[in-house]
């Protein structure tokens, strides 16, 4: 079976209800408050920065205030129409007999940070949230994101990024991994001793949630 991971920005005004069918997702708030409606009413109120993952079928509602999320999404092939703005859509490859998990977490690079050469042991999106990023995947050209560019990365194809000279930047990335790895890091660099030489980077753990994919 196919699969795709899809990033979908929604806004919502103070009260408004978002539904959600069945399925993998993780919810990351850019701004406001939420409260997770149906598949888990003792789930507390998630504030801006944080996310919350939900595979049954639920619903957020915005708390006192617009809202605004960034949804993370594993669809079957071909997937429904969205209904907020989709940022970000590419298939996935993922094989039904293994056990897999939905990471999700924040990535802050200092002024002029970098990745060296690196892969990870899955795929997933990212996107930026502030700053400026440029980031070469394989032997395509290096693009420079800007904040709410999104991207994909195979886990396959070794990636450099590169962070602005000048200020802090920071993404947040949504990637689907063998179960096996919960809790410990994805990440295999080209050159594991030039991935200790550099700045390091910071990390910011939302959601590392094993899940079970759906049947045809």
């Amino acid at each position: 079976m196919a699969w795709s991971l899809r990033l979908v920005e929604h806004r919502l005004k103070a009260g408004e209800l978002l539904s959600f069918d069945s399925g993998p997702r993780v919810i990351f708030v850019r701004s406001g408050a939420l409260r997770v409606v149906g598949a888990h009413p003792d789930q507390p109120h998630v504030g801006e920065d944080a996310a919350v993952f939900a595979a049954e079928a639920s619903g957020v509602q915005s708390y006192r205030e617009a809202l605004a999320v960034l949804v993370f999404e594993l669809l079957r092939q071909p997937p429904p129409p969205a209904r907020g703005r989709v940022l970000l859509e590419h298939p996935i490859a993922l094989n039904p007999g293994r056990a897999w998990l939905m990471r999700c977490d924040r990535v802050d690079f200092a002024p002029g940070g970098i990745a060296p050469a690196h892969g990870h042991k899955g795929g997933g999106i990212r996107c930026l949230l502030r700053g400026a990023l440029r980031v070469t995947v394989g032997d395509a050209p290096g693009r420079l994101m800007r904040p709410g560019d999104a991207w994909f990365e195979s886990g396959r194809e070794p990636v450099v990024a590169q962070a602005s000279a000048t200020e802090e930047t920071s993404f947040v990335r949504c990637a689907i991994l063998p179960a096996a790895i919960r809790g410990q890091s994805s990440i295999v660099y080209v050159d594991p001793a030039e991935g200790a030489r550099m700045r390091p980077r910071t990390y910011t753990m939302y959601v590392d949630e094993p899940f079970t994919l759906g049947k045809p």
